[in-house]
């Protein structure tokens, strides 16, 4: 069964450094069983380059690394003169594979936003937007490199308009309308090849990011907004917390942010509902030496887990670790503690309520970040399709 027949979209963030430091490639997606289930698969990421123009990020991994036999999507090499390689060749074997299946290229995120500002002023706007559109639209990826239309569209991933995101990125207040412009210029372009391409976006959740945004006039532009409704707490904070809680708690001393209190504002600016997209994490975000009243929970801790990537590690290594596991009923979330370390995640159950949610206010789906987090079996893209085909509980 697959969230196709549901009209749901379940939409999965593929990262491009996957295979060099994670060991996951497109053949993951198969041999989980994922993806038939999903229906987007957003590649991340493009970045834009000093010269405000769209480019790859890391040419050996988009196009360049040769997969074996072993590691093809379908069971054949490439071969050693074949112009196109790389996750852009497998992510072509994959649609082949599954024909329901779109890829968009997302452009920007975290590290990679810096640039944004200048690309979306009005004498750059234009030559930028053209610039995506010709390398990842049209296919022409590097000198002598060109490849058949592997990307349905364009996911785009400021962050943020006019408000701080990474250190180093530039940000302004003309930004608020500029992002506006922007996507109607993507629109624009998109429509003159063809109307079918698909423009998306990752939003943010906290207000004074959101509040930034034209929410009333961007969905205009755009097949559906991909709600970040993750990050809320994290090792910026020494106090243990939900990091993508359902609902907002009285009970959190910091106020409480969650995914239901920005859906609301998101659906209260004017977003079609079936235009917004509930973001859950694939990863957990913990904190150690963590006392062990409140079985952890909004506890001040004394420091973070030890070890790469420690303080954001993916559902599939947080399964192994065999902690115990906590419910709150208030927030719908889960959290694990051992004694010590505390990590805040979402599992099968939390999945469970939100995709119940998704369905109860109409949203168009459900989006994560990203495929390397689940386990060998898909359970978490799993637990989502089956939660989208349970039935709407109220009106």
């Amino acid at each position: 069964m697959s969230a196709r027949s549901t009209g749901k979209e379940i939409i999965g963030y593929f990262v491009q450094w996957g295979v060099a430091q994670h060991g996951y490639s497109a053949k993951n997606i198969v041999s989980s069983g994922s993806a038939d289930r999903l229906t987007v698969i957003n590649y991340a990421f493009a970045n834009i380059g000093e010269d405000l123009r769209c480019a790859i990020r890391d040419p050996l991994a988009d196009y360049g690394r040769a997969f074996d036999a072993g590691e093809s999507v379908d069971g054949i090499a490439d071969a050693a003169d074949q112009p196109l390689r790389g996750n852009f060749e497998q992510l072509r074997k994959l649609k082949h594979l599954y024909p329901h299946l779109k890829v968009l290229i997302s452009i920007g995120g975290w590290t990679d936003s810096h640039c944004f500002s200048d690309a979306a002023l009005p004498e750059n706007r234009d030559a930028f937007v053209r610039s995506c559109v010709d390398v990842f639209i049209r296919g022409n990826f590097g000198p002598g490199v060109s490849g058949p239309a592997i990307f349905d569209g364009i996911d785009v991933d400021w962050e943020y308009p006019a408000v701080i995101g990474h250190g180093h990125n530039v940000y302004r207040p003309e930004d608020t309308r500029n992002f506006t412009l922007l996507l109607a210029e993507f629109r624009r372009q998109l429509d003159a090849i063809d109307p079918n391409l698909m423009l998306t976006i990752a939003a943010p959740a906290p207000e004074r990011c959101y509040s930034k945004i034209e929410l009333g006039e961007i969905h205009q532009y755009l097949d559906w907004i991909n709600l970040m409704t993750y990050d809320f707490h994290g090792s910026w904070e020494m106090t243990t917390n939900h990091h993508s809680s359902l609902y907002s708690s009285p009970s959190d001393p910091t106020g409480g942010m969650s995914s239901d209190a920005a859906v609301q504002a998101f659906l209260a600016a004017g977003v079609p509902a079936d235009k917004l997209v509930l973001g859950v994490p694939f990863y957990g975000r913990g904190w150690a030496g963590v006392p062990k009243a409140n079985n952890g929970l909004y506890q001040l801790a004394s420091g973070f887990p030890q070890g790469p990537r420690a303080q954001n590690t993916g559902y599939r290594s947080l399964k192994k670790r065999g902690m115990a596991g906590f419910w709150d009923e208030v927030a719908h979330a889960t959290w694990l503690y051992d004694g010590d370390e505390f990590w805040t995640l979402d599992d099968e159950t939390s999945m469970a309520h939100k995709t119940g949610y998704v369905n109860d206010q109409g949203l168009a789906g459900v989006m994560f970040w990203e495929l390397c987090g689940d386990d060998d079996g898909g359970s978490l893209i799993a637990a989502i399709d089956d939660g989208l085909h349970r039935p709407r509980t109220s009106a």
